[in-house]
């Protein structure tokens, strides 16, 4: 969660880092911050809320002779979102000024430790206690590398850091663990952020760093060293292919609206170059043995991404398959065999719970997949083979594109595992009609936005809404609901409809719509069954259906009719737009809503 970003250049280091801070906004924050050193003055500007509030307090400030600095976005997690909590954070002497995101899990005994020896501290945060602690050792050993090795050996968490010394002009210390952190590399300056897009329009050459790695930025130089024994490591600069223009909004009043009208984009992205025939080539899977059993680890959105992925894996390749939310599986006492496969799943790559339960199943003797967007995140690095989702920069923290492409490999996988449970003929609907499916999508989506447009001003005023689904619709009725109270804060549960009559049923009224998806399959008959009982009770129902099929309901929905399990990527959009549309009616702030941060790394 949170934003850094570091620079350290020819250039005026204000405005890179204001500019900065604004491309990593959809990470979301509730205050932020900037650090910067002019002659041998150090300056820290905060303020709560957004960027706008940081922007005034920089008017009428002369900073254009600062060259290096540091600046931050902060999603509360110790102390309230105000002032004396933002960051970055000094040291008692204000030397040091210090960035940082994670959790420091033993501040308490290291804040007790340092106000027994004088130390006196001003915020509420764990990231005071840390520069604290750099500014202590840094002194005694008189050298900054030293006092970083003395620091961090005493600091348990998560974390990813940067900070400045007003005692060494142009230089700019990172660090992380457990929390992303990347390097940019430019001619004459660099950078270091959470994130690619925050120096993008300088430089695509990256350095991606990796737990335990500290680098020292200079203009003209980067070195990067073990944390703890400040060795040397190696490292390797790689090449981003996508560009800033990729991670604007390009005319669109939101990200989200965006990156749900690029997804016929992504399904032609992610099946370019696997597709081989009536066959699915999968070159990362080169010379791995078909599963015995498949363990799938996500959180959130890629979760369900993983349940719908399930019942493709268990019934087109035979594969029994185990859908579990990433900290219940850390936590919930899942034994995890040598013999099994792990298939942990993330937008981000670097998802805290995700990337802990994929190190608790290496340490298991699992083989360990990835399914990823980020090239070079933490469990892109770590899995022991990955597949990328090629779905590009997604900025909304709504989830949107990266659920279509996950689900996309997903299928992918069940083709290649099930080939010899799978006729030709099975494998070629599908491919034919996975080919088809960007242009079908494509031609659909303003449509989709008009029927979403028109429905949002029905439904906006509902105080609750159920979404009902079943088979491999039940996972994208959970994620429908997820979207609608994600953005417009409208309470929504998603179920398999047969469980309505469990219990659910009673919120039933005219006040409390269902959205049922309904396509035409097996279990349809079932899910007319299931509506019926809702409609005898007085609820109303916006049924998401195919063209010509009868369902008893006052408000049908229709979709194109693919061959299944294609039909799917027809539903997510029309979900996925009629959570934006009811936003946008009730005013909401659809790309950052409040309390929700992009990727999620801490516990």
């Amino acid at each position: 969660m949170c934003g850094i970003i570091g620079y350290t250049g020819h250039r005026p280091a204000v405005p890179v880092i204001m500019d900065g801070l604004r491309r990593l906004e959809y990470r979301g924050y509730d205050s932020a911050g900037l650090a910067f050193v002019e002659g041998r003055c150090l300056r820290v500007l905060r303020a709560e809320g957004k960027l706008a509030a940081l922007d005034a307090c920089l008017q009428g400030q002369e900073c254009s002779l600062a060259l290096f600095g540091i600046g931050h976005t902060r999603w509360a997690t110790h102390g309230l979102p105000v002032v004396r909590n933002a960051h970055p954070h000094q040291d008692a002497s204000g030397r040091f000024a210090l960035v940082h995101n994670g959790i420091i899990e033993n501040y308490a005994e290291l804040k007790a430790e340092l106000q027994a020896q004088g130390v006196s501290f001003v915020s509420d945060t764990d990231t005071e206690v840390l520069v604290q602690l750099l500014a202590r050792e840094v002194t005694a050993s008189g050298d900054v590398r030293q006092g970083i090795a003395a620091a961090l050996s005493r600091v348990e968490g998560a974390y990813a850091f940067a900070f400045i010394d007003r005692e060494s002009p142009g230089v700019v210390w990172a660090g992380r663990q457990a929390s992303p952190l990347v390097l940019g590399v430019g001619v004459g300056e660099h950078f270091v952020a959470s994130d690619i897009p925050a120096f993008l329009p300088f430089t695509r050459d990256v350095v991606f760093l990796d737990d335990g790695d500290v680098v020292e930025m200079r203009p003209d130089a980067w070195t990067v060293f073990d944390a703890r024994t400040l060795a040397p490591r190696d490292k390797t600069v790689a090449r981003i292919s996508w560009d800033v223009q990729a991670a604007q909004k390009g005319g669109f009043k939101h990200f989200m609206l965006k990156e749900i009208l690029e997804q016929p984009r992504v399904v032609r992205d992610a099946v370019a170059g696997r597709l081989r025939g009536s066959r699915v080539v999968l070159p990362e899977l080169e010379g791995l043995a078909r599963p015995e059993r498949l363990v799938v680890v996500a959180c959130g959105t890629s979760w369900h991404a993983g349940l719908w992925g399930r019942y493709l894996l268990e019934s087109m390749a035979g594969i029994p398959t185990q859908v579990e939310v990433a900290s219940e599986f850390r936590y919930g006492g899942f034994v995890v065999r040598p013999s099994d496969t792990v298939l942990v799943i993330s937008q981000s790559g670097e998802t805290a719970d995700t990337l802990a339960a994929l190190r608790m199943a290496r340490q298991a003797g699992a083989t360990v997949l990835g399914i990823c967007n980020v090239v070079g995140s933490s469990i892109a690095r770590e899995a022991q083979r990955v597949l990328y989702t090629q779905a590009g920069p997604e900025i909304s923290v709504a989830s949107t594109k990266a659920m279509t492409s996950q689900m996309l490999v997903l299928l992918l996988l069940a083709l290649h595992w099930g080939e010899e449970r799978l006729t030709v003929s099975q494998r070629e609907t599908i491919l034919h009609g996975l080919l088809a499916l960007p242009e079908i999508v494509e031609a659909s989506l303003p449509g989709l936005r008009h029927e979403a447009q028109k429905r949002a001003r029905v439904y906006a005023a509902a105080r609750g809404c159920f979404y009902l689904g079943r088979g491999p619709m039940y996972p994208l009725a959970l994620e429908g609901a997820l979207k609608l109270k994600e953005i417009s804060y409208i309470h929504a549960e998603g179920y398999a409809a047969g469980e309505m009559k469990h219990g659910p049923i009673a919120l039933v009224d005219p006040e409390f719509p269902t959205v049922a998806v309904c396509l035409r399959d097996e279990l349809l008959p079932k899910m007319r069954s299931n509506l019926q009982e809702v409609a005898a009770r007085g609820g109303r129902i916006l049924a998401i259906t195919n063209p010509g099929v009868e369902i008893p309901a006052a408000d049908t929905w229709t979709v194109p009719e693919v061959p299944a399990p294609l039909g799917a990527f027809m539903v997510l959009p029309a979900l996925q737009l009629f959570a934006y549309e009811v936003a946008v009616y009730l005013g909401c702030d659809v790309d950052q809503p409040r309390n929700l941060a992009k990727s999620v790394t801490v516990e």
